[in-house]
């Protein structure tokens, strides 16, 4: 990816050696061409009504063996027949995700950053704001629930059509401190997983194992076609909402000196919006890069069991960090080629224990405690 030369179309995918030679592409075979809803072939907008009228309203026996009247191979191109194709800005109905997906793109410029919006929003299944996707959420019956933060692939915009997780979590009052937390977490875990059991949305839940920090399900949405993974994770809120450098640097200093992996996973629970906020200002091209290396590893690597126990692949956090240092190693570029772009991660990704990355976003590179931690991780 160091030495990236070739520009991709996003319409069809060819490379190019120039962003002229790109723009020139699409002025020649993409200007004016919308795709259709029903078979995905691109078409002059003007003459759309006449391509449905002939094509699909009349069936010949050339259509009559596309892949439209397939319902595994047109599952397969429009990702689902039967989700909801409601455009999310002007509530326009469409028969297909593809077609709304083209509408959004054209007509309302429905770029990735609008999309983070959205889904930071809490926009699931039909819900449009974050109060609306949080009442899914009880309230800890011990103290009130001060402020609900999101994160995971859906939220950051880097899932796949086969996973999508939401990472929800809690800061309530009723914990004074990290210690505090770590006593009490148990039992407002407990006391979560009964009252969402009572919950409206019950049907459409399957709850999974409970682990030390979080309380998981399985959230079904779009007439049960597609499936949300839930981590629910009570907390203590060890910066507050606009933390000075003081506080910042004394959070440091007690994460260095601190001997408690429960208490340190409880301190990198805390900090997910920071994770969410590094991760969605990502460019449209490297989100689909990540998308495009877990799908790899999700479809080239069997599932976690006891015969593969001592295989160590990359998080799905880990991923997004390497896929995001090997891009601005080459220089932020806003369109690339993907096939150069997975090389170069793939490149790093065999290696990826001996990697020690820094950014100096949240860091003052003077900092002593900073330099230690590197020193101890090199």
């Amino acid at each position: 990816m160091l030495a990236i030369k070739s520009y991709n179309c996003e319409r069809c995918g060819n490379d190019f050696a120039s962003p002229t030679a790109l723009k020139q592409h699409f002025l020649a075979k993409h200007l004016g061409k919308v795709y259709c809803d029903k078979c995905g072939t691109e078409v002059c907008r003007a003459q759309i009504r006449e391509h449905e009228q002939v094509v699909h309203e009349k069936p010949t026996t050339e259509t009559k063996h596309q892949f439209w009247d397939r319902p595994l191979q047109r599952a397969t191109k429009f990702v689902s027949s039967e989700t909801c194709v409601t455009c999310r800005m002007c509530h326009k109905e469409f028969g297909t995700i593809h077609g709304r997906e083209q509408h959004e793109r054209q007509d309302h410029h429905f770029t990735a950053s609008k999309r983070g919006l959205i889904r930071g929003g809490g926009m699931i299944h039909d819900s449009s704001n974050k109060s609306q996707s949080s009442s899914l959420l009880p309230t800890e019956p011990h103290g009130s629930n001060d402020e609900v933060q999101q994160g995971g692939s859906y939220i950051k915009g880097t899932d796949t059509q086969t996973w999508s997780n939401v990472d929800v979590v809690l800061f309530s009052d009723s914990f004074s401190s990290i210690s505090n937390c770590k006593k009490k977490k148990t039992h407002i875990l407990e006391s979560l997983e009964k009252q969402l059991k009572k919950s409206a949305a019950t049907d459409r839940i399957l709850m999974e194992k409970t682990t030390l920090f979080s309380l998981r399900f399985q959230f079904k949405c779009f007439k049960n076609l597609h499936i949300h993974h839930f981590d629910v994770m009570p907390c203590c809120d060890t910066l507050g909402a606009m933390p000075s450098r003081a506080v910042k640097r004394n959070l440091y200093c007690r994460l260095y000196n601190c001997g408690d992996n429960e208490e340190i996973q409880l301190h990198s629970i805390s900090l997910l919006q920071y994770q969410v906020d590094f991760v969605k200002v990502s460019t449209v091209g490297v989100k689909d890069l990540i998308r495009l290396i877990k799908h790899w590893l999700k479809t080239s690597f069997a599932d976690f069991s006891e015969e593969n126990r001592f295989r160590k692949l990359p998080s799905s956090y880990a991923i997004e960090l390497i896929v995001i240092y090997v891009w601005q190693l080459a220089g932020k570029p806003i369109l690339f080629s993907l096939v150069q772009g997975l090389r170069a991660v793939l490149k790093l990704l065999v290696r990826y224990l001996e990697v020690c990355i820094v950014w100096y976003e949240h860091y003052d590179s003077r900092f002593q405690i900073l330099k230690k931690t590197i020193q101890k991780q090199t």
